[in-house]
């Protein structure tokens, strides 16, 4: 065997002993996220809404007030800082949200969730201690919208944009709760 090939194949054989090593001891990178991320998108003429995100699934378990608590912040799933994007400028319940990229905050209690955008941008969501990284400084807006209980139960969080009757809505749903943010799209100004 000549030269070449005998260190090319040293060299996939430490690339390999890496990959398994920081699957076993890091992150298991071959197995399937608990908590998959997903990218939810909202395109009509020339708006553009994003919404990134990893969807946590109930698996029998009581949901708010318990394994996401009451009146605390929340990183509004699981892992990565959930972000939303828009490429326009929007009202947000008369509060004026610029084009741009944040990251969304909750904080969930029972009849009302307090929704905060925030202008910081963060790798994870929670740090060592499992206490958000939020921090509310950055806030740059916050609002309260009511919560409605459904009759049918969503096994794993989901975020998705609803326009079914020309009033757009951002909204997120787990287990018996669900909330809608309304979105009111600012014209261009010439």
């Amino acid at each position: 065997m000549n030269t070449f090939l005998k260190r090319l194949l040293i060299i996939l054989s430490i690339v390999a002993i890496g990959l398994f090593l920081y699957s076993s001891f890091v992150e298991n990178i071959f197995a399937p996220r608990l908590s998959p991320k997903d990218t939810v998108e909202f395109k009509l003429n020339d708006l553009k809404l994003e919404i990134f995100y990893n969807r946590p699934t109930k698996k029998g378990r009581d949901v708010f007030g318990a394994l996401v608590p009451f009146n605390k912040v929340w990183r509004t799933g699981a892992n990565e800082a959930t972000t939303f994007e828009t490429n326009k400028d929007l009202m947000i319940k008369g509060i004026y949200l610029p084009k741009g990229k944040y990251t969304l905050w909750t904080v969930p209690k029972d009849s009302t969730w307090n929704v905060m955008f925030n202008t910081k941008q963060y790798k994870w969501g929670v740090d060592e201690e499992m206490q958000p990284m939020w921090d509310p400084n950055s806030d740059i807006l916050e609002i309260d919208v009511a919560v409605e209980k459904i009759n049918t139960t969503v096994e794993q969080f989901t975020i998705a944009f609803d326009n079914s009757t020309d009033d757009l809505k951002l909204t997120m749903a787990w287990d018996n709760t669900k909330i809608a943010v309304p979105l009111k799209v600012l014209k261009d100004k010439n």
